[in-house]
């Protein structure tokens, strides 16, 4: 499985970005699609995440209600909305897929991941 992602970049407090994590070489039918964030000197952290079957998210408090993740199917591709950015939003976004339909925070836990997109929030 190949996760790319893409849609980072240098966005003003307040603003939005939306990510896109688009998957190939496997079908997606009972996989889990999570992003990650890590920021410079910190842990990669959970930000939230997707069962693909049954379309449930969960995300990290401190993201809820300013990001939301949705999927496209028929693309095999994830989306991250991030609205309300915040400096402390400032990190490497990653996608992660794990086999399964839970979502979990630890790293360790998924099987593939993308190379990463970088957003910067400026104050």
């Amino acid at each position: 499985v190949q996760l790319v992602e893409s849609g980072g970049g240098l966005v003003q407090a307040g603003g939005s970005l939306n990510l896109s994590c688009a998957a190939s070489g496997r079908t997606f039918s009972t996989y889990v699609l999570a992003w990650f964030r890590q920021a410079p000197g910190k842990e990669r952290d959970l930000v939230g995440g997707i069962a693909w079957t049954t379309d449930s998210t969960i995300y990290a408090n401190s993201v809820k209600g300013r990001f939301t993740i949705s999927k496209d199917n028929a693309k095999n591709t994830a989306y991250l909305q991030m609205n309300s950015l915040k400096p402390e939003d400032t990190a490497v976004y990653y996608c992660a897929a794990r086999r399964g339909i839970y979502v979990v925070s630890s790293v360790g836990d998924y099987e593939f991941w993308g190379q990463g997109t970088l957003v910067t929030v400026s104050s």
